[in-house]
């Protein structure tokens, strides 16, 4: 007896590729590594086994912002056939993204950021935290107001956000935040007790990391362009102690998969790798038995 699956309705499956950081060598050959990065994670949305319902780009698309690196990322993109929704990282530009993608238009302040109702009654809401000028995030009043308004007039829906800047310390000393920046607490006096908020996914530390803000589970996805090192000791910003900063790790993307009651993120590597099995006649009495053991 097969395994009846547990709603009628497919899960929605939400990508997510970060830190693409198109433009950071234009002039390498044959192709820009990045591109190449790139390109091979897309084919394996729209090839693979998972194809997404949509995708996030959340931020650093662009290595310098200009229009440009957009329109290489845009022509790639063409052909996607499912809805792409872009954020602007610290590397990116607004005019950049406008010209690009101009399907996104500005909330009050100018700020990229916007609302996606998704299947199965999910919300997305996709925050700018960009600061002209500032590696790190931003997230003043008027984007405060924004969000307390938005999760206000739906408390009752499950709602899933992004944004570029983990709002935590990581303890990748050279990328982190100090913990009482003023807009992370303000972000955190707004997302206080709003338990409709399933999960918070961000980008720009370049590495996959799970904790919680605000009583909220947040997770950063890797980075599509090569990876911040995993060192987790101090820097002293005056002393050059030669260690590891950036390594050349498959690119990643992340899976959000949304059932209608749970959200569960799966990350996965993009590379040549051998397959050790496959679901043959000589592996069915396994898999038949793994799925008797749940009626």
């Amino acid at each position: 007896m097969g395994h009846a699956p547990a709603s009628a309705e497919p899960a929605v499956l939400i990508a997510q590729m970060t830190d693409i950081h198109i433009g950071f060598a234009p002039d390498e050959k044959p192709e820009e590594l990045n591109l190449t990065r790139f390109r091979a994670t897309l084919a394996r949305l729209i090839d693979g086994p998972n194809r997404p319902h949509m995708l996030v780009l959340s931020g650093d698309i662009t290595d310098h912002g200009d229009a440009e690196s957009f329109a290489t990322t845009v022509e790639l993109l063409r052909d996607c056939p499912f809805p792409v929704l872009p954020m602007v990282g610290n590397h990116d530009s607004r005019a950049g993204l406008l010209g690009a993608f101009p399907q996104v238009q500005a909330t009050a302040g100018g700020f990229l950021q916007y609302v996606i109702e998704a299947p199965m009654g999910l919300r997305i809401i996709c925050l700018d935290t960009l600061e002209d000028g500032r590696h790190g995030g931003a997230f003043c009043e008027v984007r405060a107001d924004w969000l307390a308004a938005r999760l206000a007039e739906a408390p009752d829906a499950p709602t899933l956000i992004f944004m570029h800047h983990p709002p935590v310390v990581a303890g990748i000393d050279w990328m982190d935040p100090a913990p009482d920046e003023p807009w992370i607490i303000r972000l955190r006096d707004v997302l206080t007790g709003q338990t409709q908020v399933q999960a918070i996914h961000c980008g720009h530390l370049h590495r996959p990391i799970t904790t919680q803000f605000a009583g909220i589970p947040l997770g950063v996805t890797p980075s599509v362009a090569p990876l911040v090192a995993m060192d987790l000791s101090p820097i002293d910003q005056d002393v050059p102690d030669d260690r590891e900063l950036i390594t050349a790790e498959p690119p990643t993307y992340a899976l959000h998969r949304w059932d209608g009651a749970s959200l569960v993120s799966h990350y996965e590597r993009v590379g040549d790798w051998q397959v050790l099995a496959r679901f043959h006649a000589g592996l069915q009495p396994m898999i038949a038995g793994m799925f008797a053991e749940r009626e």
